[in-house]
């Protein structure tokens, strides 16, 4: 035995032999007071014996017979492994044919030719001593039919020949187990192996089923090719009828297995240590269950409780020892043994008899920290006898605590489920029995939980691109976390790309390793929080690799691939390209493209060209590489299978037609060889056709045409193998010519003043010798009516499309002679033009008069000039002048209108308000209408003694001296100023001005005096400065926004389909004032002095 252990050392390594250890040991621990004993313990020896020899007899079996090789192995401890194998030491292959069964025998549920060998061994390898055991080989002959009958005839006369038949099916039979019923009896808990090999041509096919049951789920294997049936874990419920059954296509062999599950005795309730004080009753229980049903028995320190020391406190009710009224004598262990013929079961409790009083374990003030919302566990260990009564306290005067927010524990633990803010603070456990009281304080404070209160977010991100994840904390403020970063639930590669910052995990230039679940984890003493995202690096596919073709023929051809990895995007589609090199080595052009989840597609193929295909993979990310090009594929030649497109026959002069089209490619000419042959011939006439080939090119002219007339054309592909199929004709036209004549019966119907519609009839198709396009009509003004003067000649030009015969002339000046004719246009040109027809547009109003100025104010009265207008569009009748007197708060005032005769030029406004301003407007008006107004602004002087006086002051000397010498000391305090503030000192009273600036000294603004301007009493809001008039009143005419919008085509106009206009005719026009609220022009610098003044 060890020193102070109660280990026992067998040692046979320097000698002895292990058989004379064998037996059944146990250990007894005793003091004072009382003796322990361990359950048996058996030692034996290992053995692995030799196989006996035996002569073993080579086996010739019939094809198609069953067949069982028998192994035999020898008994071991513990038992060997049992393996088949050759002389190669390979293992034999097996099947639903051939296995190898639980007593590791090898079953042939029918032997073929192919299992004749010689060299069937079973080996048996024990583990434990480490050696494998080999029986003597076996040879297995197996004879067909065929060959037996060629043996049996060479051996015997023509007479007696063998009849042998040949291989027949049969139904299954069962090897093993035999009979039709068998029983197998397992233990509780142990691994259930039932086993059914059958024999039979076809090989039968095993079932398994459990009869009035169902195999129990989650624990039913099934092994040796659904000839073992394997239960793990069984138990009485598990006992009953298994039925297999071994079916082929000739009939089905079934046997059924008595399953009995008994067991060794197991603990219901095992007995417990008790601690008495003297005087106390307690029980010992000791009960266990078993099949069959355990026996129980007492010891009493190692002796049968029968012939043990007696003890008046104690007494044995069967499973169950009562102990009344004990004394410190009766302290002693107690073995209990459960006992049926599978096992036993030994268990050990002592029995304590003590006096002591309370003990209180946990160390004073201990602290406990707890996170906010979690459960609070605060020990109270104690000790003593009798068992004390465990209370405790909150606070130095606290009540008892009870109530269903706190749990006690029976070994003193007080439980607080969910601890809040107001759970801290000190706790006291108070442990008293009848010899004493004791108590301990332990404090306990709460922790605001940890929070991740921004996680980590899903990326998707690109190769080389940059990847971010936050993770954002909150925590308590006496917790210091720790944050910590794993990729795939382990540590970060020790890479410089992944950069830890205080909240978040940035990685640089990612690449596909990067791929992968990153978990961001943080750590207090306390709590643990932790959360995660995935990231997945996407790019372009790799490109496809091992192009293949297949199915070579004439005009198609199978391509197939692999495709390449998809980088976590998936791929949507490949795209097939070729190359000719034949034609264009070196150029790849689109073939096709087919959806992602295809590898192959039929190509169509071209005669003539040397074909190579490659792939390129598509998906959102972008495309692929392209693939390595696939192997070469050279068409055969052939006439071609089309002809060239887009045929026009169109002349270049009158007598000729110019015949194109667009040659084909070089892969769609099919062979070598390639032209074409040109075919022409006058439509509408019986004429033949007229052929000419010529080489691989775009254009023939056919010369000495009539002048525009239609011709059928077509033009056909040929090679050297033979012509394309037959073309289809198309019309062309020869050249055409200038129209012969012009349109006739022009009518022109004037509108209004701005507008008029021209007609003309058709010229004959014939005369326009070519596509008609259209008619262009010319016009132009010949002079003013109300002028009679003469202007350079300006024509404008309108073109109508198609076979139109009328249009609309607009933008026309009223009161004026226009002249105007028409011409008919073809591709070739514009015919000649037809009389010149002239026409007259009625009066219109006028434009706004040239200039309107005011001059010569005195106190009452203000001089107006004017020009007139400069488009008078008509004969004028009368001009019209209102004006209305603004007053100090830029109010309108009553509007006065006055009519003056066409032919003045001036007029005096007399009887005005002195000092006041007044606001003009003034237009022409003809027999139609008023045209546009002008306006202008003057104002009447002050008092005229009152504007002497004033002058008066302002040219005395005196007072001219008293604003310089006011200048100059201004200037005087300005150098000071400067002086001081270059010497790096601030200046205080500086300061304090700009920090409290004097509203009397701040300057005046423009709108504060008589410098400001004025709005109307409409918007109150003040002209711009832009709006003032010149220094000289005078009031310039606009340009008149009156212009020619485009009826027609070309730079002059253009008229939609039907003749109507298209665009807008506008000109800008200012509104007659409205009772006097109407906004004016700011004043001129000019009248604003002469207000001041």
């Amino acid at each position: 035995m060890k020193p102070n252990s109660g280990t026992l050392v067998i040692n046979i390594m320097n000698g002895g032999k292990a058989e004379a250890y064998e037996g059944v040991y146990q250990c007894t621990a005793r003091n004072e007071r009382g003796a322990a004993v361990s359950n048996n313990i058996v030692i034996r020896p290992s053995r692995s014996p030799l196989w006996t020899k035996e002569k073993l007899e080579p086996n010739h079996v019939r094809e198609g017979d069953s067949l069982v090789l028998h192994c035999r192995p020898p008994v071991g401890l513990p038992p060997p492994i049992i393996f088949w194998m050759d002389n190669a030491f390979q293992r034999l292959p097996q099947s639903e044919r051939v296995s190898q069964g639980l007593n590791g025998d090898l079953y042939f549920s029918n032997v073929q030719p192919e299992d004749t060998r010689e060299d069937y061994i079973c080996y048996a390898r024990f583990n434990h001593t480490q050696t494998i055991q080999q029986k003597q080989p076996i040879s297995v002959k197996v004879f067909s039919m065929d060959s037996l009958n060629d043996t049996i005839a060479a051996n015997l006369s023509d007479t007696d020949i063998y009849g042998a038949k040949p291989v027949t099916e049969r139904q299954p039979v069962l090897l093993t187990p035999t009979g039709s019923t068998s029983t197998k009896v397992e233990l509780r808990g142990n691994v259930l192996l039932l086993e059914c090999i059958a024999a039979g041509l076809p090989t039968p096919v095993i079932r398994w089923i459990k009869e009035g049951g169902e195999l129990p789920a989650n624990r039913t294997f099934f092994e040796n090719f659904k000839k073992t049936l394997k239960i793990i874990d069984v138990s009485e419920a598990d006992s009953g009828n298994y039925k297999c059954i071994a079916r082929n296509t000739l009939g089905s062999v079934h046997h059924v297995i008595s399953v009995t599950v008994k067991a060794a005795p197991y603990w219901i309730t095992a007995p417990r240590n008790l601690v008495l004080s003297p005087g106390e009753d307690g029980t010992l229980i000791c009960r266990a269950n078993g099949n069959p049903k355990p026996s129980i028995s007492w010891l009493a320190n190692g002796v049968p409780i029968a012939i043990a020391q007696e003890d008046p406190s104690r007494k044995v009710d069967g499973d169950t020892i009562i102990f009344s009224h004990v004394q410190e004598r009766s302290s002693a262990v107690y073995q209990c043994n459960a006992s049926n013929e599978y096992g036993y079961l030994l268990a050990n409790a002592f029995v304590n008899v003590l006096a002591e009083p309370p003990r209180i374990l946990t160390p004073a003030n201990k602290l406990y920290q707890v996170i906010a919302d979690s459960p609070a566990l605060l020990d109270c260990a104690y000790f003593g006898s009798p068992k004390p009564e465990i209370e405790w306290f909150k606070g130095v005067k606290g009540s008892i605590l009870r109530g269903n927010e706190y749990v006690f524990h029976d070994n003193g633990t007080l439980e607080i489920p969910v601890a809040q803010k107001n759970s801290a603070g000190t706790y006291t456990c108070v442990a008293r029995n009848e010899l004493g009281k004791i108590q301990n304080e332990v404090q306990l404070e709460i922790k605001d939980p940890t929070m991740i209160i921004k996680q980590p977010e899903y990326k998707v991100i690109q190769r080389y691109g940059q990847a971010s994840f936050e993770c954002i904390i909150k925590h308590d403020s006496t917790l210091l976390p720790t944050v910590t970063w794993l990729k795939d639930n382990d540590e970060l590669p020790d890479d410089e790309r992944f950069l830890v910052g205080k909240d978040n995990l940035t990685i640089m230039n990612v690449t596909d390793k990067d791929d992968g679940t990153y978990t961001c984890i943080v750590n207090t003493t306390l709590d643990s929080v932790s959360a995660s995202a995935v990231l997945t690096v996407v790019a372009r596919p790799n490109p496809p690799f091992d192009l293949e073709l297949t199915g070579q023929l004439e005009r198609s051809i199978e391509l197939s691939w692999i495709p390449g990895d998809e980088n976590n995007s998936p791929i949507t589609n490949f795209v097939i390209e070729y190359e000719d090199a034949l034609h264009e080595p070196g150029v790849w052009h689109y073939q096709t493209e087919v959806p992602g989840t295809q590898t192959t597609v039929q190509l169509k193929l071209s005669p003539y060209v040397n074909y190579s295909f490659r792939v390129i993979a598509v998906n959102k990310i972008g495309r692929s590489q392209p693939s390595e090009p696939s192997e070469q594929y050279l068409t055969k030649s052939a006439s071609p299978d089309e002809n060239p497109a887009n045929v026009q026959g169109i002349g270049s002069e009158p007598d000729n037609l110019v015949i194109t089209w667009e040659p084909l490619k070089g892969f769609q000419s099919n062979g070598p060889g390639l032209q074409y042959k040109v075919s022409w011939r006058q439509k509408d006439v019986d004429d033949e056709w007229t052929s000419v080939i010529v080489a691989n090119v775009s254009k023939y002219i056919v010369s000495g045409t009539p002048t525009f007339v239609p011709y059928e054309i077509k033009v056909q592909a040929l090679n050297d193998l033979g012509y394309a199929p037959e073309p289809s004709e198309v019309i062309g036209h020869s050249g055409e010519d200038l129209p012969m004549v012009a349109p006739g019966n022009v009518q022109v119907h004037v509108i209004n003043s701005t507008l008029a519609k021209v007609q003309w009839d058709p010229v004959p198709l014939k005369t326009v010798r070519g596509n008609l396009q259209g008619y262009k009509v010319y016009y132009w003004k010949v002079q003013s009516l109300s002028r009679r003067s003469r202007r350079h000649v300006e024509k404008k030009i309108l073109t109508f499309r198609g076979n139109k015969t009328f249009g609309m002339l607009p933008g026309l000046e009223p009161y004026s002679s226009y002249k105007l004719n028409v011409r008919v246009v073809n591709g070739k040109g514009e015919g000649p033009a037809s009389p010149d027809k002239v026409f007259k547009t009625p009066e219109g109003v006028p434009s706004s008069p040239s200039f309107l100025k005011i001059t010569n104010p005195t106190l009452d009265s203000l001089t107006l000039e004017w020009g007139s207008p400069t488009h008078p569009n008509g004969v004028l009748t009368s001009y019209t002048l209102k004006f209305q007197p603004i007053n100090n708060t830029h109010e309108l005032g009553p509007l006065v209108e006055i009519r003056i005769p066409a032919n003045e030029s001036s007029l005096i406004l007399k009887n005005l308000n002195y000092s006041t301003r007044y606001k003009f407007y003034f237009n022409a008006q003809t027999s139609v209408g008023s045209g546009s107004q002008i306006t202008e602004e003057a104002v009447t002087i002050m008092d005229e003694a009152m504007a002497s006086r004033q002058v008066d002051i302002a040219t005395q000397g005196w007072f001219i001296g008293l604003m310089c010498a006011v200048a100059l000391l201004i200037l005087i305090l300005l150098i000071v100023c400067f002086i001081r503030r270059n010497k790096g000192g601030k200046y205080p009273v500086k300061e304090k001005e700009d920090a409290h600036a004097d509203p009397e000294i701040q300057p005046m603004k423009e709108d504060d005096g008589t410098f400001g301007e004025y709005s109307d009493a409409e918007d109150h809001k003040p002209l711009k400065k832009g709006s003032r008039t010149p220094s000289d009143r005078t009031v310039k005419k606009e340009d008149s926004d009156d212009s020619l919008v485009d009826y027609g085509e070309g730079v002059n106009g253009q008229f939609n389909e039907d003749g109507s206009f298209i665009g807008q005719y506008s000109g800008k026009k200012e509104k007659e004032p409205a009772e006097g609220n109407e906004s004016s022009e700011a004043p001129s610098p000019v009248n604003a002095m002469n207000s001041f003044v």
